[in-house]
């Protein structure tokens, strides 16, 4: 069967965009400036980009002959002008009222294209298994013809997530009237970036990958901040993985067990990496554990022997790293090898991949523990198993530890599609932020909370045997 992996196509010299949808654009745009170049000061442009802006509040005049902004700040306004471009085109054309088009953005080059593959497979899985018509090329859902495009929020250069590529995306999906839904981040950090945006567009976005839980848990969100992220004053992102507070908490009662009672916390001073790795130190003080000396790396170092010299003298008997293997987990654990320190090493998911014990080396058998918000291929049961063994025909191979997760965010998606039955944003995203006892994907049966998590909390516990991940322990959402 033919299948539709929709790409948009504006064509500018037919575009007849209403000029009052252009200066939204561009005033949309000049917002998005301000904040990824000053994000304390995202009211006042700095002075490079306020001369390329001039002073003219529909922000049109030109620029001042006397400004000389910096090189990066013109690679800057270049890279700002493309998404512009792209934003505006994407709105060329009429709407199709027969056509729902669902967008991902995930890091489709650089070491997480792994998981990110696996992600975007489970989301075709459940767009293929929804569909209503299997004579018809393409997928239709609830009466609508549905397009997929699988955009990537990563660049070659950078080998991983960038600020300007998911700003791109964020406003290109944005602008599109087709689109309903938004399905992504893989990074918190990048879902940081599209939520404001998405947000002012009253658009669905969904994750199949971001734990930070200041994205909405106002317990653990500084008000200020979580209002920047939702500047429309009404709650537009949900996740169907449970938070960092809950991995935190099991990650933390795991070294208990283990019988560790002195520890060093690393972290890589990122969104989700620094978040997991205070709620983790917090958690272990409060069950008696010593943290014996905290501190964040510079992800741009190459190698970290000097810092592993240094937290020998600390004599821990575990070394947490709150971070992922882009945000070299993985040279982490191996120059801790390397160093010579006999203690072991716990990491979160966003190092439960195959990369980090490549970049890690082969010396890591039973050294390092890793914990996962969900649980392993092989320890689905139910709906998870099935789903599981279905992937396994389809692509011939294990699914990947997030596939479910991938088709769970999708297959939610298309719950909302067919409880709005119509295509209509606003109506697309309250059947979603509404769904309750779902039992249609395969996690169970679950809900999304008033913050936009998932009530399906299920935690679990790995190691590393063999250059392997072996799956060790759980923990259900009931416990």
């Amino acid at each position: 069967m033919n299948r539709r992996n929709a790409e948009s196509r504006g064509d500018v010299a037919n575009c007849k965009l209403p000029i009052a949808k252009s200066q939204f654009a561009f005033r949309n745009l000049r917002f998005e400036i301000r904040r990824i170049a000053n994000p304390r000061q995202s009211n006042v442009a700095p002075p490079g980009l306020r001369c390329f802006l001039g002073d003219d509040p529909r922000g049109l005049a030109p620029p001042a002959t006397e400004c000389r902004p910096s090189g990066a700040t013109l690679r800057r306004i270049r890279c700002i002008l493309v998404v512009l471009l792209v934003g505006l085109c994407a709105g060329c054309g009429k709407p199709d009222p027969n056509t729902i088009k669902i967008v991902s953005s995930l890091p489709r080059t650089g070491s997480a294209r792994q998981q990110s593959g696996t992600l975007v497979n489970g989301i075709r899985m459940a767009l293929d298994e929804s569909d209503e018509d299997a004579e018809q090329p393409g997928w239709q859902v609830a009466g609508f013809d549905i397009e997929y495009r699988d955009m990537d929020d990563a660049t070659a250069i950078a080998g991983t997530w960038t600020s300007e590529r998911e700003t791109a995306n964020a406003i290109q999906a944005s602008q599109d009237p087709d689109v309903m839904a938004y399905i992504g981040t893989f990074n918190s950090g990048a879902a940081k970036v599209a939520m404001p945006i998405l947000n002012r567009a009253g658009l669905l976005m969904i994750s199949p990958a971001n734990t930070a839980v200041e994205l909405t848990n106002p317990e653990f969100a500084d008000p200020r901040e979580l209002a920047g992220l939702r500047p429309s004053g009404k709650i537009n992102f949900c996740r169907v993985v449970p938070g960092d507070d809950q991995q935190a908490l099991f990650a933390a009662e795991w070294t208990k067990e283990l019988g560790f009672q002195r520890v060093v916390v690393l972290d890589d001073n990122e969104v989700y990496g620094k978040g997991i790795a205070t709620l983790y130190a917090e958690n272990c003080e409060r069950l008696g554990i010593e943290v014996a000396y905290r501190d964040s790396i510079d992800v741009k170092s190459q190698e970290f022997r000097s810092l592993m010299t240094r937290i020998r003298r600390y004599e821990p008997e575990l070394i947490y790293f709150g971070g992922t293997t882009q945000s070299k987990g993985g040279q982490l654990a191996k120059d801790m090898v390397e160093a010579g320190l006999t203690c072991k090493m716990m990491v979160p998911d966003g190092c439960y991949e195959e990369a980090f014990i490549e970049s890690a080396g082969a010396r890591l058998n039973d050294r390092v523990y890793v914990t996962f918000g969900g649980l392993p291929p092989s320890e689905q049961t139910g709906a998870g198993l099935e789903f599981v063994e279905r992937y396994r025909q389809v692509h011939g191979v294990e699914p990947d530890v997030y596939s479910v997760y991938g088709y769970e965010a999708a297959s939610a998606v298309l719950e909302a599609i067919r409880r709005a039955g119509k295509k209509d944003r606003a109506a697309i995203l309250d059947a979603c932020l509404g769904i309750k006892d779902f039992s249609r994907g395969a996690l169970g049966t679950w809900s999304f909370d008033e913050n936009g998590d998932i009530t399906n909390s299920q935690i679990s516990g790995n190691a590393i045997r063999d250059g392997k991940f072996v799956f060790v322990k759980k923990r259900a959402a009931a416990e």
